[in-house]
Formats: C-alpha cells, sequence, structure tokens
C-alpha cells in the first residue's frame, strides 16, 4: 500500500533510482543498437529482442517516473520538506505489470535464440517458456492490487507454478543444451540462467512484504529500489551478457570475421 507521506530522502531516494533505470536502459539500448554489425547476422535476432526489451523497460519507466512526480508533491520551498500524495493522483504500480508482460517472455527469448539451436528445438522451447512466463505475470498483478492479503496470498502462490516451471526448463531441459555450445561461452550461459533466478528472486520478496506486516514508508521505499536494481539486472546487465556471448560465438565460428575483429584491439578467442 502507497504511504500518505514521504520524506525528503526517501522521495529523492525513489526519484534517483527511477532515473538511473531510465539511463541504464536507454543507453543500453542504444550501445547494443550501435553494436549490432559487430556480431554474426545469425545472432543479431537475440541482440534485437535484447535492445527490445530495454527500449520497453525504458518507455515504462519514463511512464512511472512521471507517475511517481504527478502522486507525490511538496508545499515547501525548493521541495525540502516532506511530500504527501497529490489530490486526485496515484503511483500506478500497473506499468510494472505491463513492462514485464512483455519483457520477461521476451528475455527467455533472448535466450533462447542465442542458443542458436536447432529451429524444432527452439520453437518447442519458446512454445512452453513464453506462456508461462506470460502466465506467471498475470497471475501475479490481481494479488499485487488487492488489499486483502488472503487473497494475495492465492494469487502468489497460483504464480509460483508456472515460476517453478520456468526454473525446471530453464535449469533442467535447457542445460542439457548447454553441452553443444563453445567452451568459451557454456560458463557464462550457465552463470546467465543464475543470474535471471537472483533477479527474478526480488519480485516475489517485494510481493511477500504485506504478508508479512511489513509495511510503511520504508517498507514501499526499499521496493521501489529493489524493484528498480532487479530491472536493471535482468534487462540491461543481462543484455550486455548476451551481447558478448553471441560475440564471442561469432568469433569462434568465423575466423575472418575474428580476425577483423581483433585486429581492433580485441582479444580474439581461439577454437580448441
Amino acid at each position: 500500500m502507497e504511504p500518505g507521506i514521504l520524506s525528503n530522502g526517501q522521495f529523492n531516494t525513489v526519484y534517483n533510482f527511477l532515473s538511473l533505470v531510465i539511463a541504464a536502459q536507454l543507453f543500453t539500448a542504444l550501445f547494443l543498437l550501435i553494436a549490432l554489425p559487430r556480431i554474426l547476422p545469425r545472432y543479431r535476432q537475440a541482440i534485437t529482442i535484447a535492445i527490445i526489451v530495454c527500449g520497453i523497460a525504458a518507455y515504462h519507466y519514463f511512464r512511472i517516473f512521471d507517475s511517481f512526480k504527478a502522486a507525490y508533491v511538496s508545499k515547501s520551498v525548493g521541495g525540502t520538506g516532506t511530500y504527501s500524495q497529490a489530490v486526485g493522483a496515484q503511483f500506478n504500480e500497473g506499468y510494472r505489470y505491463v513492462d514485464w508482460l512483455l519483457t520477461v517472455p521476451l528475455l527467455l527469448v533472448e535466450l533462447i535464440a542465442v542458443l542458436a539451436l536447432a529451429r524444432a528445438v527452439q520453437r518447442g522451447l519458446v512454445f512452453r517458456l513464453v506462456p508461462a512466463a506470460a502466465l506467471m505475470i498475470a497471475l501475479g498483478y490481481p494479488g499485487e492490487i488487492s488489499g486483502d492479503n488472503g487473497l494475495r496470498g492465492l494469487f502468489g502462490l497460483l504464480s509460483t507454478i508456472p515460476f517453478a516451471y520456468i526454473l525446471f526448463v530453464l535449469f533442467v531441459q535447457l542445460g542439457r543444451s548447454l553441452e553443444n555450445q563453445p567452451v568459451a561461452v557454456r560458463g557464462t550461459l550457465s552463470r546467465l540462467r543464475f543470474l535471471l533466478l537472483l533477479s527474478w528472486g526480488v519480485y516475489p520478496i517485494a510481493y511477500l512484504l504485506p504478508l508479512l506486516n511489513i509495511g510503511g514508508a520504508d517498507a514501499w521505499v526499499a521496493k521501489q529500489v529493489g524493484y528498480s536494481v532487479a530491472d536493471i539486472v535482468a534487462k540491461a546487465v543481462y543484455g550486455l551478457i548476451i551481447y558478448q556471448v553471441a560475440r564471442t560465438k561469432s568469433f569462434d565460428e568465423d575466423h575472418e570475421f575474428a580476425a577483423i575483429e581483433g585486429a581492433e584491439g580485441e582479444v580474439v578467442p581461439v577454437r580448441r
């Protein structure tokens, strides 16, 4: 539940973290767009998806940022006092769920695309993971907006089912495909799954705060900060790692391309 009053420090903390996410997503997308020609064409689909993910996130954080500024206002000179909820305005948490509904399935497609598996295998993974990811987000939203802890707990439990299925596919079924990846990227791809798990782990923790009777302005601010950091890690940092994997695989598969890129001063991995 939104706090009625935020201190100057609490307001500035949320304000600055929302601004940080906008910058991180926007300029990661810009970097990946500029760097797109520096990987082989077969891996550009994965990076294009990463650009779209960061672009979607940047757009929604602009909306979240504007919503936050409109929802909390200060009457003090220079805005140095406390901030209270504005009349007729509300902070719209729904923007986050719209963002996650679009970006979480795409993050999984991004990972599948950079693996460059056989078309039938890719199609099977997409058809399993994308609906599960969308269902996980859709089931979490009714609980998020509900003031009833019982209803919140019910939808939290329901959304855990597709989440557990996604983990099963990532760590069991998809894990088998890592054995066919180049040695240079095998470890990175394996750790990438844990990065997703770590960043996604912030969301259920924040979701559970009301059920644990943890509330108030400090808890709300901590939730906003946690969501912001998790979104940077799960989208911007994740996208940059995907790019590095695509680049390493490009070097491994095309020695002529590797020589051209290596001539620009980058260390080129050697196929073993």
